[in-house]
């Protein structure tokens, strides 16, 4: 039995550089922080299951918030909720619901954060008054 050419190409981007150009994923991410945060604290799922949602959410956070702008005018918008992530995924996740929840809460605030801040960039902006 021979094997098959293989498909797939492995790409060495150890900065970024690719994935930089790419846009976020949106849809996907928030379907999962909006099913997380419907869970009660008794939810069925595996503590190992549990953890891989935290990591997936954990890494998406971290996309978010090196998304958002840092030499904005509008910064003070985001500081507070990036000192806030800072802090949150400073822990290490764990294979726990509230784990899980927290983490889709953090998603949530990251993206609500750079979609005010996408909205106010596309605002003219205000004419100085007489």
């Amino acid at each position: 039995m021979t094997d098959a050419p293989s498909t797939r190409t492995v790409l060495y981007d150890p900065d970024g550089t690719i994935e930089a150009q790419l846009p976020l994923d949106r849809e996907p991410h928030l379907s999962l922080v909006k099913a997380v945060l419907a869970w009660t604290a008794a939810a069925d799922l595996r503590e190992s299951d549990l953890a891989q949602i935290a990591l997936q959410l954990t890494g998406h956070a971290q996309i978010v918030a090196a998304d958002l702008p840092e030499d904005s005018k509008r910064r003070a918008l985001v500081d507070v909720v990036l000192a806030e992530a800072d802090r949150r995924l400073s822990m290490p996740a764990q294979g726990t619901v509230a784990c899980c929840q927290n983490r889709a809460r953090l998603v949530r605030a990251l993206y609500e954060r750079l979609t005010r801040l996408e909205i106010m960039a596309a605002e003219p902006a205000a004419a100085p008054s007489p």
